[in-house]
């Protein structure tokens, strides 16, 4: 098991530069943020766009793979995303990782003006998504993407100067069937955040949903002909409650999803603007036990 960080952001980038800087020095295999315009957990909080966020990171940190957790097409087009994507590709020297999800009903999806759409149009349309974003982010870099469907259309879009990793990878969330479909068909990453509808979000109705996803996701792979152990499962810990108060309880909460064959578990900034807390100390031993496990 690695342990991973989300850095809301939050925070202006003196303080959040510390904060990253801090990510890369403790041990933390990834820092991801959130790709929002508005956050439902911070509705009225400040908030910052992820993609320069993202790029400012890369150039404080050395270590450290970034992400986000995750992009949706509730206001991004596929080719727009992967122009993005190539270049903090470059400029994390090849550290970035992609997540990559539906979208909900959330604030966002209604931001640009348009209506939000049904759960399986939004299926539907991220599938025509990934399609896209995959083919302009393996290209070589002479290559230009020509694409017409229901949703999005591409002229000559280009893959210059093309990825330093290759294929890119891409963490897809995923809490359904079909979803889990689509983690399996274009994922080397699967994320989830466990309870994805209304109810309790707690480590027992976490781990109940997340054993069931998992049960879902190897009949995906075996439809699909695919070994369960090439797609590497994360778990995003979104619970505020029970706050992590020490290395055992930390290894307590993990356990069953060691278990369940996940590779990564990642925890929320304990000091920053925003819901989550917890003490900078244990979290640096955290960081650092599971670093060394992992060595």
């Amino acid at each position: 098991m690695r342990v991973g960080l989300v850095i809301l952001p939050t925070d202006r980038w003196p303080e959040a530069r510390t904060q990253w800087e801090w990510a890369d020095d403790a041990g933390f295999c990834t820092a991801w943020t959130y790709d929002h315009i508005r956050w439902g957990g911070m509705p009225n909080g400040p908030w910052h766009a992820a993609l320069p966020v993202l790029a400012a990171a890369a150039g404080v940190t050395e270590r450290i793979r970034l992400g986000t957790l995750v992009a949706t097409p509730n206001f991004r087009h596929p080719v727009t995303l992967a122009r993005d994507v190539l270049a903090l590709d470059d400029l994390s020297d090849g550290r970035f990782d992609l997540g990559i999800g539906p979208g909900s009903e959330g604030p966002d999806a209604t931001a640009l003006g348009t209506d939000a759409v049904s759960p399986a149009e939004r299926m539907d349309r991220f599938a025509e998504f990934m399609d896209l974003l995959r083919a302009v982010l393996n290209g070589s870099p002479e290559a230009q993407t020509d694409f017409t469907g229901r949703f999005y259309s591409a002229d000559a879009a280009p893959s210059t100067p093309g990825a330093l990793q290759s294929p890119f990878p891409l963490t897809v969330a995923a809490g359904g069937r079909r979803g889990l479909e689509l983690a399996t068909s274009f994922g080397s990453q699967w994320v989830t955040i466990g309870v994805s509808g209304p109810g309790p979000r707690t480590a027992e109705t976490m781990l109940l949903a997340v054993q069931q996803q998992c049960e879902l996701l190897t009949l995906a792979c075996a439809r699909q002909g695919r070994d369960t152990a090439t797609l590497r499962k994360v778990l995003l810990w979104t619970p505020t409650e029970p706050t992590i108060e020490s290395l055992p309880q930390f290894e307590e909460l993990v356990a069953p999803y060691i278990e369940l064959g996940f590779d990564q578990l990642v925890v929320h900034h304990p000091a920053q603007t925003g819901p989550y807390g917890g003490s900078i100390k244990v979290f640096e031993d955290i960081a650092a036990h599971y670093a060394a496990e992992s060595d």
